[in-house]
């Protein structure tokens, strides 16, 4: 019987970094990770992907990441490199390809069960992101649409949209990022709830998260604070900007089988619609502990679950650390969170 006093359910940047603290603190702990290789969601990113910060400022604990061997930002496959090497360098506890099917109470134990057979843990950390529970909203006639729908989960490169009437839908740096590679070579338009929030030219990611840790601290003296959803300058929307690619309309009210239909009652025949429209967290698996609430989260308390205190959340979102879904923000939420996990071990060891 595989038994362990924590297992994580997760590898990509947040499982990593945890393992890396869990190492040092000399934890019991083995990562099950669902993918076939290194990388999380990263593995699916699409091909021109970029960070939007240096990579010593995308780093995860211990080593940081190699500066790229071209200009810009790291891509999609510094990262996956990066990721790579870094499990290799730590000799972390990964066993892939795992797929956690679900995770129920056994006695002192939580039990995961996998299509390896099961795990038994004496705490759980799920750490499965978001990236395979893709967003899409609900439109009128969404599923009459004969064209091609993708959402940004699953897109790849714009080569396939060449010459198409395409929409890109959707605000953030995803959406803006793939509208600059597309509208040179498609009749492209973008299409946002209100105009695109930018950073100025000279900012990268840091901000971001920078401003993610002042939200959970609270704005100081009642001043807002920025959202965390403000676009990065990165070249390529540098370029897309002063080409005059990144104008964008508001929303259409319902979709038909050739296209969509604009608030003024006219309609646009489209080929394509990409959805750069976010993601919710991937908790499929704790479906049978009975705590994942209507708002789709489980309610935590220092990362921990108030419904089931063997359950640990990390890298959600800022409900599970300040900016704890980025290669930024997982180094600082993977030592708060074992830190607790291995005081928690200890008390347990007494009582």
């Amino acid at each position: 019987m595989r038994t362990h006093d924590i297992v994580i359910v997760g590898g990509g940047q947040m499982g990593l970094s945890l393992g890396y603290y869990l190492r040092r603190s000399g934890a019991d702990f083995v990562i099950v990770d669902s993918e076939t290789g290194p990388g999380g969601a990263w593995r699916h990113g699409w091909d021109s992907l970029r960070l939007f910060s240096p990579a010593g400022y995308s780093s995860l604990p211990g080593w940081l990441m190699p500066p790229p061997s071209h200009k810009g930002y790291p891509t999609r496959d510094d990262v996956l490199d990066y990721l790579s090497r870094y499990e290799e360098r730590y000799k972390l506890p990964i066993q892939r390809p795992v797929r956690v099917e679900t995770i129920r109470r056994s006695g002192a134990h939580l039990e995961v069960v996998t299509e390896d057979g099961p795990y038994f843990a004496r705490f759980v950390v799920s750490a499965t992101g978001t990236w395979s529970h893709s967003y899409v909203p609900e439109y009128p006639g969404h599923d009459l649409f004969e064209g091609t729908q993708v959402h940004s989960a699953l897109y790849n490169r714009p080569e396939a949209y060449a010459g198409q009437s395409v929409l890109v839908v959707g605000g953030g740096n995803s959406g803006a990022q793939i509208m600059a590679e597309i509208a040179p070579i498609a009749s492209a338009t973008w299409v946002t709830t209100h105009d695109p929030l930018f950073l100025p030219d000279d900012v990268d990611g840091r901000v971001l998260f920078e401003r993610a840790v002042a939200r959970m601290k609270g704005p100081p003296d009642g001043e807002p604070v920025g959202g965390v959803g403000d676009i990065v300058m990165v070249p390529p929307v540098k370029a897309a900007r002063d080409r005059g690619d990144l104008s964008s309309v508001r929303p259409f009210t319902r979709m038909t089988a050739t296209g969509v239909v604009w608030p003024d009652g006219s309609e646009t025949a489209v080929d394509a619609v990409i959805w750069c429209t976010g993601f919710k967290p991937a908790l499929d698996h704790l479906q049978s502990l009975n705590v994942v609430e209507a708002d789709g989260r489980v309610h935590v308390e220092d990362y921990r679950s108030i419904k089931e205190e063997r359950l640990w959340m990390a890298g959600y979102g800022d409900w599970t650390g300040p900016g704890s879904a980025t290669l930024m923000g997982a180094a600082r939420t993977a030592r708060d969170v074992s830190a607790l996990l291995t005081s928690a071990l200890a008390e347990a060891a007494d009582s």
